[in-house]
């Protein structure tokens, strides 16, 4: 650009030197000399596309300069992006991963309800990929889920944290909880849902053992207490009963006799109700036990033959027992102990209904028991044809019975089977059942699993 400045302020100043600047292209007779203007003209040219190629070529030099500085910041820049983007990625991976290892199921919902996230154990539990869930209603993809719309709408607006537990007794229960996240309007709410079944299991059996030892000290302190006025009352009846045997009382005699013998049958009763509660006492055990339930089934209607009879009416022996056991009935994973209890308590229950009932030679009582296999489970079948439960009856006999003066209770507590029902469901993982009517009688059902 210098140069071209030079070069016109000559020509300017060549301009006012000389009048005429076209004198050098003329001869003297005033021609043209066309060999020298085309000369001057061709110079003049060359010297300005020189000029002008001095000036591309310094541009470009420049332009190459600019695009190496261009392209060194380029690399820079697409390196501390790649570099900021596998710190981005390597965090978002590590965040993912302990959403997924989570060992409790995270489901992330919008202010729509809309599921969001969806980590690997939800997958686990309800058999759907994230990818099949994603931007659907939580309630459309996961029909099962124990929680209500409004309970997550109430945890939306009040911005509040919501702790639940849902509970099926003898099979699992689980710990939800609900929190909304703080400024973020894509996901509005989280809920953590988890499976608490193994460690309410293990403080259930620590404090059912602390239960069972308590109840086992104060059985044996029972029994200890009621065997000394019965061992009293055993020595007294037998002293009676000589005295009675060699005095001439006449026609009392007989009768004193008849009624010490109906002391002393009650005192071998309570005898047996006293060794039954020291049974009872040192029946349970830590783990289960392979057993067949027959022997245990017939050693618990011989307990009950010795428990139960009333000088008034029946005897327990005296009753018709059906007993139709199955062939090769496979031993099963029990308390033995247990089971025993619950068949004498059945067998009591059976007892007080068959008594409550008038009988005579075409109408005799029974006791049917059935036990068999079906598919994977045992089945016992306790029968009787003795006084039927009420529909009301059927209901509580299962139920805890708690005393309440403004509750009344069709179901007397000595004839419910509570604890009984809490041994199968609960110590066995089985199912209990009663049906009873006029016609068929009542009908308890038992179900075991075989492993």
């Amino acid at each position: 650009m210098r140069q071209l400045l030079l070069f016109c302020a000559l020509v300017c100043t060549s301009l006012g030197a000389r009048a005429d600047i076209f004198a050098v292209f003329r001869e003297e007779d005033g021609s043209t000399k066309w060999q020298y203007v085309a000369n001057t003209t061709a110079s003049v040219l060359i010297l300005t596309l020189v000029i002008v190629l001095a000036f591309l070529i310094r541009a470009h030099w420049r332009a190459v300069r600019s695009n190496r500085a261009l392209t060194e910041i380029k690399a820079t820049l697409e390196d501390r992006v790649a570099r900021r983007t596998a710190v981005l990625q390597e965090r978002e991976a590590y965040i993912a991963s302990i959403v997924n290892s989570m060992p409790v199921m995270l489901i992330g919902l919008n202010q729509e309800l809309q599921i969001t996230q969806w980590n690997q154990k939800a997958e686990e539990i309800t058999g759907r990929p994230f990818k099949d869930v994603v931007g659907q209603n939580l309630w459309a993809a996961y029909a099962q889920i124990t929680l209500t719309q409004e309970q997550v709408k109430t945890v939306l607006a009040t911005g509040e944290t919501l702790n639940l537990k849902h509970t099926q007794r003898g099979q699992y229960t689980f710990d939800i909880t609900l929190y909304p996240l703080n400024n973020q309007q894509e996901t509005g709410i989280v809920i953590l849902i988890s499976d608490v079944t193994k460690q309410v299991n293990a403080e259930n059996k620590l404090a059912e053992r602390d239960k069972v030892s308590a109840m086992g000290e104060l059985a044996s302190a029972m029994a200890y207490d009621i065997s000394l006025p019965i061992n009293t009352i055993f020595a007294r009846v037998s002293s009676a009963r000589q005295e009675i045997e060699t005095a001439e009382l006449g026609d009392v005699k007989e009768f004193l006799l008849q009624e010490v013998e109906t002391v002393r049958q009650s005192a071998h009763q309570a005898t047996a109700i006293a060794q039954n509660l020291l049974q009872l006492a040192s029946s349970h055990r830590d783990s289960k036990q392979l057993a067949d339930v027959p022997p245990i089934m017939d050693h618990s209607i011989e307990l009950a033959s010795g428990l139960f009879f009333d000088a008034n009416g029946l005897t327990f022996k005296h009753i018709n027992i059906r007993r139709n056991y199955a062939d090769n009935l496979p031993q099963i994973p029990c308390y033995p102990a247990e089971l025993a209890q619950v068949f004498v308590r059945l067998m009591r229950n059976a007892f007080y209904a068959l008594n409550a009932k008038s009988w005579n030679d075409n109408n005799k009582p029974w006791i049917n028991i059935e036990i068999g296999e079906f598919y994977d489970s045992l089945w016992i079948k306790v029968e009787h044809n003795g006084k039927c439960l009420s529909p009301a009856e059927q209901l509580e006999i299962f139920q805890p019975f708690f005393s309440i003066e403004s509750q009344t209770s069709t179901c007397p507590v000595e004839q419910r089977l509570s604890y009984s029902y809490f041994i199968i469901t609960d110590h066995h993982r089985g199912q209990m059942a009663v049906t009873s009517d006029e016609q068929n009688g009542t009908c308890f059902n038992i179900q075991l699993a075989l492993s």
